[in-house]
């Protein structure tokens, strides 16, 4: 047995699942944003949907969840507080009022620009990674993603 076997053989079990190793790095990412957002008053979830919506305006909340992973009832208290901050508003369809939409208002708009021009190069600093690298490991978190929602 080499030395690399032993060290390997007396980790952790955790540390042999992969599952194991994105929920850690998650919680990682979670400490790293948290400083960097609390200038802003937002949480992670909120930065994610200012983000969302930065990209495409005027979405709808079930489009927007679907985006987010998130279910309604996780996405609406969450829209309402973003919402109470100035920073989205809500309106019915203008052609189904079941429907609503959610825009960025003007000050959600300059937070979601002032942010972007930050916030991705403090991440990939603390990453220790190279922009090729993350930009590769991305792409391979987004197809497993995409291939673990499809198999359930």
């Amino acid at each position: 047995m080499t030395e690399t076997d032993k060290s390997a053989s007396a980790a952790s079990p955790l540390d042999q699942f992969l599952c194991f190793s994105v929920y850690a790095a998650g919680l990682a990412f979670n400490r790293v944003y948290k400083p960097l957002l609390d200038r802003y008053g937002i949480t992670y979830p909120q930065y994610l949907a200012i983000i969302a919506l930065s990209a495409r305006d005027g979405q709808k909340v079930s489009e927007l969840g679907e985006r987010l992973f998130l279910e309604s009832n996780t996405l609406t208290p969450l829209i309402k507080r973003l919402e109470a901050a100035g920073l989205v508003s809500r309106r019915r369809d203008e052609h189904d009022e079941r429907i609503v939409r959610v825009s960025l208002t003007d000050t959600g708009r300059a937070l979601a620009t002032e942010a972007q021009a930050c916030i991705p190069a403090e991440i990939l600093k603390a990453s220790g990674l190279g922009e090729n690298e993350l930009r590769a490991l991305n792409q391979q978190m987004t197809a497993l993603g995409a291939s673990l929602r499809g198999a359930v």
